[in-house]
């Protein structure tokens, strides 16, 4: 593989010159496969005049619905008429999606330009850490790179930014969060975090930053004096779900739920948003708290129009969760890999589907807890069909029934050794036991759920994925 300045895009389709770009990218080290250092990440930025700084930024990390906040609360600023900025991880279609400007991925054209102005400054960087004995930037810090430096050519007004993973250490720290949002936060990603809630909420609580104001959700006891502790260092304001933010209410519906919203600047009534369970509205609540920080400009928080409330919620999509990609029966996908994410999804289903039969299409990577994420299915299964997705990290199937077997016992129980199999074996089950009222939720990798949909062509059917 080439060396980024040593890329030849000329001659080639944009087509073409896109997967090149994106073959280099994935060439380095994956996202999660990191050391503890921003100083890569830094030189880039400096050298291209920190792109970072040219808008204000909000800035996520939790364990579970960080994309979704994050989704929600661009689309409330956007709706307040700012352009934004969205840096969102891991993609499920193409790698444009994880940065999105006014909603919208961003264009093939803009990206292939862009890696054409960065890549040098990428290369100059690379060299520098391999005469210091480093490596090259990873495969996470050049898209945070890329975003950052995409936002700033826009130019956006607003840039909200997920974190890939942690806080402290990860490639999107460089940036100073106006605000901060802390989503829940349980066991993941422990080999790299963490061994205890502990140590993650330390390495989450690091995107605090001097004075500024910071939305936390409702949050396990033992993390409160980590959070506590991180706030009083950074002079920073916090505002609690459970405390001054409140989810007052909310009912079902069809498409997604009726909410009313209270923070501390205003009560918002029967809002609707078009995600499911109650952890959506929560990250509804946290969204719509941290644009109203972002817009009071260090100042007390002014409610936003109800206008502006309606609308943001109202066109907010979030693929891959309990998203809809096939009718018929009904095919759902959801992004879910950790047991408090199972927990919460299966509630969502309970609440707002109801199936005859539900069978599961299952593949899990090896650095999650497997048995936490099958028990957690358990309930909620009649049947389920193990897989693997082609990620070099997906368990293997055999080890992955010796997991299962004693959970749902041999009846419940089939092994696919690839997904096309996996799925038509899981909707002919679903469909024998029910001809109507049967589903099919694919659900424990998001490298599982994206290959689903792409087989699925749900990309095809934009507009059309959630669920009526």
């Amino acid at each position: 593989m080439p060396e980024s300045s040593d890329l030849v895009l000329g001659g080639l389709t944009p087509d073409e010159a896109e997967h090149e770009i994106y073959q280099h990218i994935i060439s380095r080290n994956p996202e999660h496969d990191f050391e503890p250092t921003l100083d890569r990440v830094r030189d880039v930025c400096a050298l291209l005049g920190d792109p970072q700084h040219a808008y204000k930024v909000i800035h996520l990390t939790g364990t579970n619905g960080k994309t979704s906040t994050a989704r929600m609360a661009e689309s409330l600023v956007r709706e307040h008429g700012l352009r934004t900025g969205l840096f969102t991880s891991p993609h499920l279609t193409s790698v444009r999606e994880r940065i999105q400007i006014d909603g919208e991925p961003i264009a093939q054209e803009d990206f292939i330009r862009l890696w054409g102005e960065v890549a040098p400054i990428i290369h100059l960087v690379d060299a520098k850490s391999a005469e210091n004995g480093g490596p090259r930037l990873s495969f996470f810090e050049v898209l945070v790179v890329l975003a950052y430096a995409a936002f700033a050519d826009a130019p956006v007004d607003v840039a909200v930014i997920e974190v890939g993973m942690g806080g402290v250490w990860d490639a999107t720290n460089v940036a100073d969060g106006d605000v901060s949002v802390v989503t829940p936060i349980s066991m993941d990603h422990a080999q790299w975090l963490g061994d205890s809630l502990v140590e993650i909420a330390t390495e989450k609580a690091g995107i605090i930053k001097s004075g500024a104001a910071t939305v936390i959700s409702e949050q396990p006891e033992v993390v409160l004096p980590v959070l506590y502790e991180a706030l009083a260092q950074a002079d920073a304001r916090a505002r609690w779900e459970g405390q001054d933010l409140e989810v007052v209410e909310r009912q079902p519906g069809v498409g997604g739920q009726l909410v009313t919203l209270r923070t501390s600047a205003a009560t918002y009534t029967e809002i609707f948003v078009p995600l499911y369970g109650e952890y959506q509205a929560s990250n509804a609540l946290l969204a719509l708290a941290a644009v109203e920080a972002l817009l009071a400009d260090g100042g007390e928080p002014a409610a936003l129009s109800a206008e502006t409330v309606e609308a943001g919620f109202g066109s907010v999509t979030s693929p891959g969760r309990l998203e809809a990609v096939r009718t018929s029966p009904m095919v759902l996908v959801d992004a879910a890999h950790n047991p408090a994410g199972i927990d919460a999804m299966v509630a969502a289903l309970d609440e707002s589907f109801t199936f005859e039969t539900l069978v599961g299409i299952v593949g899990i990577l090896a650095d999650k807890d497997a048995e936490g994420i099958l028990a957690g299915l358990e309930p909620a299964l009649d049947h389920i069909v193990l897989t693997a997705s082609t990620s070099p990290r997906a368990i293997p199937v055999e080890d992955l029934e010796a997991i299962a077997l004693p959970l749902f016992g041999e009846d419940r129980v089939s092994v696919a050794s690839n997904l096309p199999d996996a799925i038509d074996r899981a909707v002919q089950r679903a469909e024998r036991d029910h001809d109507m009222g049967a589903g099919v939720l694919a659900v424990g990798s998001v490298t599982l759920i994206s290959e689903v949909r792409i087989l699925m062509r749900a990309d095809e059917r934009k507009g059309t994925g959630q669920a009526r």
